[in-house]
Parts: C-alpha cells; structure tokens; sequence
C-alpha cells in the first residue's frame, strides 16, 4: 500500500514538472502566490499599524509566519482531501495545478526571453523596461553587458529558491503520505513568499520580517547545497566548481543566494555580483566566479540548460529510488 501511494506522488510530481516545462503559469490566471501575497500585505499593515515597539513587532512576525507557513499547508491538505472524497479525478488534477505553479521553470525562462528579445533587435531601451520588472535594482542606465549579467543573476538566483527548493519539498513529501506532496510544496512556497514580501533589513520589515527572513534561509540550505552539487557534478569539473564556491560565495551575505549565483558563474566561466543601485543608493555585492567569458545570451541560455538538468536529474535519482524500493 504505501509502495502504491509513493508511485502515484511521484507520478504527480512528474506531470506537474512537464505542465510547467510546457505551459508554466499562464497570463492573467490566478496563482497561489497572489493570494499568499494578498494575505501577508494585509496583516502585515494591521502589525504595523497595531504594534510600534521591536519586541511586540518581532513576536508578531514569528505569529504572522508560522500562522501562513502552517495555514497553508493545512488548508491545502484539507482542501485536497475533501475534493478526493467528492471526486477523485478532480483531486487528481488540482494535485497536478498546484504542484506546477509552485516550479517557476517556465516563468524563468518566460522572463529571460522577455528582455533578450527587444536586446537582441538593438532595443536597449525597451530591454530595461522589461527586467525593470523582474528585478528590483534600477534599470534606467544599464548598459547592455549589466542588463545580461542581471538576467543571468535572476536565474541563478531563483533557480534555486523557485525552481529546485520547491521541486526537493514535493519529493520529500511523496515519502511522507499522511501530509502529501502538494502541501509541503506550498508551505515552502509560503515561506518564500514572507521572505521576498517581508524579510528585508530596513525599516518598515526589519523587525517584522526576521523570522520569515531566518525560516527561509534554513529550508532553503539543504536543497541549495544539493543544488550546487548536482550541477557541480553536471559540470564534469566539480573540485574546481566546488572550490571557487567555498571560495567566493561565502563572501555573500546571504547563506544562499551567493552559492546558488557562484555555482553557475563558475560552470559557465563567468563572473556575477559587482555593483547595483538600488532605489538610487549603490550597493556592492562579492564577485562570484572568474571572468572566463563575457555573458551573453547563449551564456544564459546555457544557465537555463543547467537549471532544467538539475531539476530532471533529481526526477531520475529519486525515480531509482522509488524503483528500488518496490523490489526490496
């Protein structure tokens, strides 16, 4: 029996994966992650309004985030179980939608296009104007080699905490059937939404947003050191990968996004961080990688490459799992 149950999660693990490879989120279709996002702006302005002193902020974040990490993966659970008992089929493929739209694969992807396009017909301008919408440095004076290192920055970056941490939490759920799949993916993903909406060391989120901000970053560790492993591993040069990360992405603040940047910079020879403005005020990031090569847009789609490598080849680890453990 729990045999069965694991074979048919993983199966709904893998049509989700090929759904958002094929189709991804579609435009102007309600997401999950919107009304997460609806839910944490609208208590986060209540806290805000209600609380004025740090402790009283601080407690309350701890509350706001545990209420929507639990709440959601509660309500998806439940949501899901009362959909089976009325129609099987119908649980089936809502298992199926929701598991997708927690893969930002294709929405990556979408996005790279988005601004290499216009920059491959010469249209610097419009290329600004497109990552203005994806990333949150000012984009008005970019030059055309700082806009590709933005978008190969943006993927290395997401691939990561949309693309893999989501995929590892789903299959960790298919080994856990009494909470399901579906449910871990959301409640990370919820974690991950507190933490881009409200985990900021500035004012009004500094005392807020701590804990999402410190949550996110312990779930997100493990799957982001298997990240830099896999593709070390696909690199077919992993000491050399593995060195420059230990190297140059401790260097990064953040105890991931530095690693998840540093692994493709130096599978691809290219180097990333280097100085931003954000809102007007410049900030300087480490430098990951060496600069072996310029960026371009073969680069990123090459990073593209490595991020849909890396998803598929856990798909096969944990499938051989599976299969292995039918036969014992």
């Amino acid at each position: 029996m729990y045999h069965a149950v694991v074979e048919k999660a993983f199966i709904l693990v893998c049509v989700a994966a090929f759904w958002d490879y094929l189709i991804g989120d579609p435009w102007n279709f309600p997401h999950p992650v919107q009304f997460m996002g609806w839910i944490i702006q609208k208590l986060s302005q209540i806290i805000l309004q209600q609380f004025n002193s740090k402790t009283a902020r601080k407690i309350a974040g701890v509350f706001l985030g545990l209420i929507l990490i639990i709440g959601t993966g509660f309500l998806t659970w439940l949501g899901l179980y009362l959909t089976q008992k009325i129609n099987p089929l119908l649980a089936t493929l809502l298992q199926i939608i929701l598991l997708a739209s927690c893969f930002a694969g294709r929405s990556l992807r979408r996005a790279a296009e988005d601004v290499l396009t216009p920059l491959s017909h010469g249209d610097i301008e419009q290329a600004r104007a497109k990552l203005s919408l994806y990333v949150g440095r000012d984009t008005a004076q970019l030059s055309q080699p700082e806009i590709l290192r933005a978008v190969l920055e943006t993927i290395a970056e997401n691939a990561t905490d949309g693309v893999t941490a989501p995929l590892f939490y789903a299959l960790l759920g298919i080994f856990i059937p009494t909470v399901g799949t579906v449910p871990f993916c959301m409640a990370y993903k919820a974690a991950s939404t507190l933490d881009s909406m409200i985990g900021y060391l500035r004012e009004p989120y500094r005392d807020l947003g701590w804990f999402s901000a410190q949550l996110e970053d312990r779930l997100t560790w493990l799957p982001c050191r298997l990240t830099v492993l896999t593709i070390a591993l696909f690199s077919t040069r992993p000491c050399y990968i593995l060195g420059v990360c230990r190297r140059d992405a401790t260097q990064d603040p953040s105890p991931n996004s530095g690693w998840s940047e540093c692994v493709y910079a130096a599978t691809l020879g290219v180097q990333l961080g280097g100085v931003n403005s954000y809102q007007g005020e410049v900030r300087t990031k480490p430098l990951l990688g060496e600069a072996i090569n310029p960026i371009t847009p073969e680069i990123i789609y090459q990073a593209l490459g490595l991020m849909r490598w890396c998803f598929l080849g856990w798909l096969i680890a944990v499938g051989g799992m599976i299969w292995m453990l039918t036969l014992s």
